[in-house]
């Protein structure tokens, strides 16, 4: 996938997730020591996030 600088701290574009090799349209933001994920199918109708934080 490739993210692409949409404001502070805030990325849009495509993510791949490595365990089906498919690609979605996705964001993420980074707050600190966290980075929250998100993408979305179906124009949105179907979305699914995750927050990884910095150990």
């Amino acid at each position: 996938g490739s993210l692409k600088a949409t404001g502070d701290n805030k990325y849009a574009g495509n993510i791949t997730d490595p365990a089906n090799d498919k690609t979605y349209s996705g964001k993420a933001t980074l707050s600190g020591t966290s980075l929250k994920m998100s993408g979305c199918v179906l124009g949105g109708l179907i979305c699914k996030s995750q927050t990884w934080h910095k150990l």
